[in-house]
């Protein structure tokens, strides 16, 4: 099946062309970037930029190291959603099938109720409540049998939340999960109620067997929101209990809080059955992970969001589980099997044909949330310049955050006009899409640093994409 990856269509969209070395390409960094990094102390070395216009094959404008393989953090996010659109189509979707094997009688289906998991990366609460709302709309209030979940779309192996660093609690660290349910993750809001004294606390997804406490008494009047969560003295380490030993500010308002809770594998069970219970169903069996009968038919199905969409929530949020669905999924649908190790080859192969002059980027689980990802600024540039003249060059730059405006880049202080993809872990920060010049050129720029200071380069990044903004010299 391996050898089904590209297919000629797709191959033909873009080739790229080897760009024209200019004369007067800069082979030395602007003075305002020379001194953003001297104020952050932060080497040159430690910097690589590619900027060039953006239809494909235009020689660069600025070209510094850009041939240095650097780690792009979330940046990689770009490799993989640009694959995925380009292979798959933005109207690509997921259908999360159900299937009943057995009988309604008189409000109770007797049998087994099957959920097969397609990877779909936006099985969120509403949509898994209009899943199971459909058997309830039936008039099923008890399930005489078991639920079974059907995982077996991915093969994966098991994963560590914990491992990358340390965190096992916070959301960016899921994993994949055939049944990724609300990117597996527990939502508590906050709500101040000072006539109670407490705050009330408002759960996205009912779990069953879990203890959700309803309310936490607020701090003492007059106490400062700062570090609230740290004031809740939160413990999430007992599966079946969430304990909130601490206070909630109420000038803090209204707060939401994502967690990854402990038991990662147990949770698409916990919130499946807890989902029917708060429907007002019953269910006399387990939740259980199996696989669909062969040959047994869907009763109906849950379709995803399209591709389109679910690429703009992924680069705009820069949410990494989601990249990882999306990565296996592509494996998935392009090869039959839906693994990391096919996925890795999927986009070598594609790599190859497109660019085949720039070096395969190192994708890892093409979320950019790894100490092994890595990929050049001017291939990654050269990646862009293709975006730029393909057919789904509109959905790619719509995913993308605007400066100053949306998403990861709703902070930036670039006074520009820019589609960009941020990118940090310790050590490693990273910026890359486009950005309109005020000469009406539009911009593919690529900046990678790679160094221990790295958590300081953002004014860098803003002084970057001024400078290219500009349309000038030094």
């Amino acid at each position: 099946m391996l050898k089904k990856i590209v297919s000629c269509a797709a191959l033909a969209l873009t080739v790229w062309v080897a760009p024209v070395q200019a004369q007067d390409a800069l082979s030395t960094l602007p003075r305002t970037v020379q001194a953003a990094l001297k104020r952050a102390q932060i080497p040159a070395d430690a910097l690589s930029v590619f900027v060039a216009p953006a239809p494909p094959g235009q020689a660069p404008r600025l070209d510094w190291q850009s041939t240095a393989p650097r780690n792009p953090a979330s940046v990689m996010k770009l490799v993989t959603t640009y694959a995925a659109l380009d292979q798959l189509g933005p109207a690509f979707v997921w259908r999360t099938p159900l299937y009943l094997d057995g009988v309604i009688d008189n409000g109770a289906f007797r049998g087994t109720v099957y959920i097969r998991g397609a990877g779909d990366p936006k099985l969120v609460s509403e949509r898994l409540w209009l899943l199971l709302g459909r058997l309830a709309g039936l008039g099923v209030r008890v399930i005489v049998g078991d639920i079974v979940l059907d995982r077996t779309a991915f093969a994966l192996a098991p994963h560590d939340p914990g491992a990358f660093d340390g965190e096992p609690f916070r959301p960016y660290n899921v994993g994949p999960d055939a049944l990724l349910i609300n990117y597996n993750s527990q939502v508590l809001g906050f709500l101040p109620d000072p006539g109670a004294g407490v705050a009330r606390i408002h759960y996205e997804l009912p779990l069953a067997g879990v203890a959700l406490p309803s309310t936490v008494p607020l701090a003492p009047a007059g106490s400062a929101c700062g570090d609230w969560r740290a004031q809740l003295q939160a413990n999430w380490s007992q599966p079946q209990q969430v304990q909130l030993a601490g206070t909630y500010p109420a000038s803090c308002g209204d707060k939401n809080w994502p967690v990854a809770l402990p038991e990662p594998e147990r949770f698409a069970a916990k919130a499946i059955e807890g989902m029917w219970r708060a429907l007002g169903g019953q269910l006399t069996g387990t939740v259980r992970d199996g696989q669909v009968p062969p040959g047994l038919k869907p009763a109906w199905e849950n379709q995803s969001p399209a591709l389109a969409e679910v690429v703009r929530d992924i680069n705009k949020y820069s949410n990494n589980v989601m990249t990882q669905q999306l990565l296996l999924t592509l494996a998935k649908e392009r090869t039959g099997q839906g693994s990391f190790d096919a996925a890795r080859f999927l986009l070598t192969q594609w790599w190859q044909q497109r660019w085949p002059s720039a070096p395969v980027p190192e994708v890892d689980n093409g979320a950019g949330l790894s100490r092994a990802a890595q990929v050049t600024a001017a291939g990654l540039g050269q990646m862009l310049q293709s975006v730029w003249a393909s057919p789904v060059m509109a959905e790619f730059m719509a995913s993308l955050p605007i400066a100053g405006t949306d998403g990861t880049l709703r902070r930036s202080q670039a006074n520009a006009s820019a589609h960009l993809k941020t990118g940090s872990l310790r050590d490693a920060n990273a910026l890359a899409g486009f950005v309109d010049g005020r000469s009406g050129q539009r911009y593919v720029l690529v900046a990678f640093i790679n160094h221990a200071n790295a958590g300081n380069g953002r004014p860098v990044m803003d002084a970057l994409v001024d400078w290219v903004a500009q349309d000038q010299g030094r």
